[in-house]
């Protein structure tokens, strides 16, 4: 079988391009504390790293047993931002290879708009997409859904069978194939390799490898 060449590289944003999932779940653990039901670090790891707003109000409204107010999270916000000045850097490797792409770049994140823009202003990296930003409020249903990498794709003007995403989480790896994209599991982060593992998937561990890969990919 002949493989279609990689047209586009559509990255996730929080542990791929910017190292922001260990301060986004010490910051949850707070905010859950706070709020009066608390989740464990492990627990935020295994439930909703990569996952939607949504997906992360619910089960923060089931344990609470109640329901929480649309914007509760804006007022936690200054939390995230002030340990994301002080503490957030790129994800080691990938301002390397991103200097080093030919192929068509974009970022598609479950993140705001407002959000991803900052974090990858504040590491340096925002040169790098211009404006080729996709944000999970552009479209319906955020990941585990496709719609975002479809919605991402269709913009480009790529097809979907042309293009590779870069995850480091169940829910993307999911979204990904579920597109009919050739997914890239990045597992050095917070997720375990065994959990990107599946078809249409290649698992690695170290950014720098990612030229490599994709070039294979295009073979």
């Amino acid at each position: 079988m002949v493989r279609n060449s990689v047209e586009l590289v559509i990255f996730d944003c929080d542990g791929v391009l910017v190292d922001s999932e260990k301060i986004c779940v010490r910051v949850d653990a707070v905010i859950t504390a706070e709020l009066g039901c608390a989740f464990t670090e492990a627990e935020i790891i295994e439930r909703f790293v990569g996952s939607s707003t949504e997906v992360y109000t619910a089960a923060v409204e089931e344990r609470l047993g109640r329901r929480l107010e649309k914007d509760w999270q804006q007022r936690y916000e200054h939390l995230y931002e002030a340990a994301f000045e002080a503490e957030l850097t790129a994800v080691d490797g990938v301002a390397e290879v991103l200097k080093g792409l030919t192929t068509a770049v974009c970022v598609a994140s479950n993140g705001e708009h407002p959000g991803i823009r900052r974090n990858l202003e504040i590491t340096g990296l925002r040169d790098h997409f211009g404006e080729h930003i996709f944000s999970a409020s552009d479209v319906r249903l955020g990941k585990p859904a496709p719609d975002l990498f479809l919605h991402a794709a269709r913009s480009m003007g790529v097809e979907p069978e042309r293009c590779v995403v870069i995850e480091d989480s169940p829910y993307g790896v999911r979204a990904a194939r579920d597109a009919g994209m050739r997914a890239f599991g990045y597992c050095g982060g917070l997720t375990a390799a065994a959990r990107l593992e599946g078809p249409g998937t290649v698992v690695f561990d170290d950014m720098r490898d990612l030229p490599r890969l994709l070039a294979a990919a295009g073979q």
